[in-house]
């Protein structure tokens, strides 16, 4: 009994280390980022058993106008 008890408490003590790595995995998205000038504009319809269809097109946005007045 004491001998697997050691084993175990040897195994855990062997794995805690390897559980904290120096250099975590980031996970990156293959697929880069749309530019600012791309929008979606989606819409849902409700569907059977409480799912949702979901439809996105592309867009472009439209530009921020900046009006300056003196005064």
């Amino acid at each position: 009994m004491r001998r697997s008890l050691k084993l175990v408490v040897l195994a855990a003590a062997a794995a805690l280390p390897a559980a904290c790595a120096p250099n975590p995995i980031i996970a990156r998205d293959p697929v880069p980022a749309p530019s600012p000038d791309i929008a979606y504009r989606c819409s849902s319809t409700p569907a059977l058993l409480n799912g949702y269809w979901a439809e996105c097109e592309r867009i472009r946005r439209e530009r921020e106008v900046v009006v300056r007045t003196k005064g």
